[in-house]
């Protein structure tokens, strides 16, 4: 077995691995650019090496450096994680030269699967159901609007080299083949230097479902059932869980076995992971073969108690597979949702910065264990008064559950996003409380045009209704009525009326947007220490009350307590928002910002005129960190709605801001290649 192991990645990928390095008694080396330098995982291993700047191309995606890196350390084996050089055959066959060994498929089996084109050729081969399209390169936007034709649209527009849903497109027209054409070669050359492009049927009302695999050098190969990965956004994903609540022993045992098929087709050595794209009826077809470990990866450990990173590690070093297919387990299910960097209110764009507070929930499950217990873990690359960077993807965290079946892993999830507490940026946790809602994901009935179908105009406040807003309004109260115990404890030394009675009556003001307040009568019953306290709002649906006991501290932003003595799990946060006296109460994905009042004070607050925030219709401002790649209009030009006017480039994905309205550009007010900053003016009109 290896002694010394660099991993050559970062974030959670590469705290992953460690972990089980460190269970395996392997040391570790980690690799990082000088934004990560404090890096988690950077802290983590036994030793690490810088290699350059932020950017990737200057950094971890240098093979010399990485191959120097071993050297230097004296690491035997080195293990690739995903993205950046993970599926890279020119990589992994230099590895192999300079007598370290590659913990993952060999470079002839990458080579093969990691071209689109010749992996359908040779899943073709190997007897796998494959999507009727065009597997040869194509040449011009021209020709692929003619191929699409031929073969009828929808079709779907895929980069060669591309994964991670960079250099994808679906196209229902011309109009849309024509330009996703080059969206998709522009995206292929930056992300991976292979521009070719190559289009398929896209089958509608699909699942994405894939399969995972584990091989050996000695001929073995056996496939670990399957993940759903059909809630997806812009074809990157944002929920999976195992096993598929769709497809049926039948269909899994045929795809297993096709997918085992093509493996052995290409001497498959390692963990790796068949695609297929499911159809209404259960039809599949393959779409691609991952050659490396997926993100998604901890969901299948947990409902078969392996360790992935452990088997490629014992694969890479000669070891047989422990098991064989009979002894594959499936045991619970498990969910992993992606906890991503981004504003769901803002249409999802990047956010960075520091993280002000990271405070993921308990946890009983750990990375690197080997178990079907049932529980929550965390895999993450991050901690608190950590950054997140523009340079990379925008992954915080993955937060998996186990459940002993579907509903109790969703019950799991919804109170672990309920305890997951971040500050400093926006995240998607939200969005995810939403989803895990929705009727339609709760029953199983969904596709991969899920999020497209049911978000098609957004992500708005109102798509995360609460079952009770009763319930955040009287949290509210509450929390006000600890604020006001504790202040009193702290003053009463110096206060000679300390010891009258606190207020009882309330006012709340649930702060909205425009100044359209909502103002909520409350009142908070007599209660002994140590039992719960009734908080009764007068709504407009009548009188409700609420029995409150909440473990509170100071300075705590989980709150964990009973309401009518069911259990509960809330973020409160004071302050926050514009208005320093608000409480933001966040609960089941849904927000409120409420000031409580006293009933005067309640009324002479409603005679406070509102202050509307100045007009900016006339500027293109940057919604979010990045760099400016393109600005396509210049003073003096005439602009249409809908026409082009500057792209954005932030954790590695072109963002393109379109005009808004008619008008004439007066002045270009950020160049190409400069840095911005949120809502940065880019240009302004006449």
């Amino acid at each position: 077995m290896f002694k010394k192991i660099l991993i050559a990645n970062r974030g959670e990928i590469a705290c992953r691995v460690i972990a089980t390095a460190r269970k395996m008694g392997i040391q570790t080396v980690a690799v990082y650019s000088d934004a990560d330098k404090d890096a988690r995982h950077v802290q983590l291993a036994d030793e690490a090496v810088r290699l350059g700047p932020p950017p990737s191309r200057e950094s971890y995606l240098l093979a010399d450096k990485i191959i120097d890196a071993c050297k230097q350390t004296g690491a035997q084996a080195l293990h690739p994680g995903y993205g950046f050089l993970s599926e890279n055959e020119a990589f992994a066959q230099r590895c192999e030269q300079e007598g370290i060994v590659f913990i993952g498929p060999k470079a002839h089996s990458i080579a093969a699967m990691g071209d689109k084109i010749a992996s359908k050729k040779l899943a073709l081969q190997a007897g796998v159901s494959t999507i009727p399209g065009w597997n040869e390169a194509i040449a011009s936007a021209a020709h692929a609007v003619e191929i699409a034709k031929n073969i009828g649209y929808p079709v779907m527009i895929k980069a060669s080299a591309g994964g991670g849903g960079k250099g994808l497109r679906v196209a229902f027209n011309d109009k849309e083949a024509f330009e996703g054409f080059a969206a998709c070669q522009n995206e292929a050359r930056n992300s991976f230097g292979d521009d070719r492009i190559f289009i398929e049927k896209f089958i509608e009302q699909p699942r994405h479902i894939e399969i995972q695999v584990l091989g050996d050098a000695h001929g073995n190969v056996v496939y670990l059932n399957e993940r759903e990965c059909s809630i997806q956004r812009r074809h990157q994903k944002v929920i999976e869980e195992a096993p598929s609540p769709f497809i049926s022993e039948a269909t899994r045992k045929a795809m297993g076995e096709q997918a085992v098929a093509l493996a052995k087709a290409v001497q498959y050595q390692s963990a790796g992971t068949v695609e297929f794209v499911v159809g209404k009826d259960q039809d599949f077809y393959f779409l691609e073969m991952n050659t490396r470990l997926q993100v998604e990866h901890p969901v299948t450990e947990l409902i078969t108690g392996l360790d992935l990173v452990e088997q490629m590690i014992r694969v890479a070093a000669g070891e047989k597979l422990p098991l064989a297919q009979a002894d594959v387990k499936r045991e619970g299910w498990a969910i992993e949702c992606r906890i991503n960097a981004e504003d769901p209110f803002r249409n999802f764009l990047p956010s960075t910065g520091r993280l002000v507070r990271f405070q993921p929930p308990d946890q009983n499950l750990q990375q690197g264990q080997a178990t079907t217990e049932l529980g929550v873990r965390v895999d993450t690359g991050v901690m608190d008064g950590g950054a997140i960077s523009m340079h990379y993807d925008s992954m915080i965290a993955k937060l998996i559950v186990h459940g002993k079946d579907r509903a109790d892993a969703m019950a799991r999830m919804r109170e672990a996003l309920n305890g997951f507490v971040i500050r400093g940026v926006q995240s998607n946790i939200p969005f995810q409380a939403a989803l895990l809602a929705h009727p339609q994901f709760a029953s199983g009935e969904f596709n991969t045009g899920f999020i497209a179908e049911h978000y098609a105009h957004g992500f708005r406040a109102e798509d995360v209704p609460h079952r009770d807003p009763a319930f955040l309004q009287a949290l509210a109260v509450y929390q006000h009525i600890f604020y006001r115990r504790r202040a009193a404890d702290l003053q009463g030394q110096f206060w000679e009326g300390y010891k009258r009675l606190p207020r009882r009556d309330f006012t709340l003001c649930v702060l909205g947007e425009g100044g359209q307040h909502t103002y909520v009568p409350a009142q908070a019953g007599e209660t002994a220490p140590g039992q719960p306290t009734p908080i009764t709002l007068q709504t407009p649906q009548g009188e409700k009350t609420w029995h409150l006991l909440a473990d509170r501290q100071p300075g705590q932003a989980r709150v964990c307590g009973t309401a009518d003595g069911q259990p509960f799990t809330a973020q409160v946060q004071r302050g926050a928002g514009k208005n320093p006296l608000a409480i933001r109460v966040i609960h089941d994905g849904a927000q409120i910002d409420a000031v409580v009042m006293h009933p005067r004070t309640a009324e002479l607050h409603r005679l406070m005129p509102y202050k509307a925030a100045p007009d900016l219709s006339k500027f293109v401002l940057s919604p979010m960190p990045g760099l400016l790649v393109q600005v396509s209009v210049q003073p003096g030009q005439e602009v249409k709605a809908g026409e082009r006017v500057a792209v954005i480039e932030a954790m590695k994905m072109e963002n393109v801001l379109f005009a808004s309205a008619d008008g004439v550009v007066k002045e270009v007010k950020a160049q190409k290649g400069e840095s911005l900053s949120v809502d940065q003016a880019i240009v302004e009109f006449a």
